[in-house]
């Protein structure tokens, strides 16, 4: 096996997992849900996503790991499998807030040039 080909194999499910992070809905979901479990009814109403489109999500969050589910009754409860998942967040928010900060100053240079120079 060539190193191109075990590092692939290494990196699929890195990219897969990023994949499933990718879908504005199930960010949502997993936002909604850092305060605790929820039924389907009450992410349903925090995130504004329909039945059907919360159930597909649900399931594809389920399946890499990311939630639980635990069936209370005639509900089924949904929950973060793994809190790291809020660091990563967080870690990715933090980075791209720099990057905005460093937007701004970048456009308020420019801003301040181009006003000098039409004077």
């Amino acid at each position: 096996m060539s190193q191109i080909q075990s590092t692939t194999e290494f990196l699929t499910p890195v990219a897969e997992y990023f994949k499933v992070l990718s879908e504005i809905s199930r960010l949502q979901i997993v936002s909604c849900l850092k305060s605790g479990a929820m039924n389907v009814s009450e992410i349903g109403a925090e995130t504004g996503l329909g039945q059907a489109n919360l159930s597909k999500h649900l399931k594809v969050l389920t399946q890499a790991g990311i939630l639980s589910r635990k069936p209370q009754g005639v509900s089924v409860y949904y929950e973060i499998s793994d809190p790291l998942i809020f660091e990563l967040c967080e870690l990715v928010c933090d980075r791209l807030y720099e990057r905005m900060q460093e937007q701004a100053k970048q456009f308020k240079k420019f801003n301040s040039f181009s006003s000098t120079a039409k004077r």
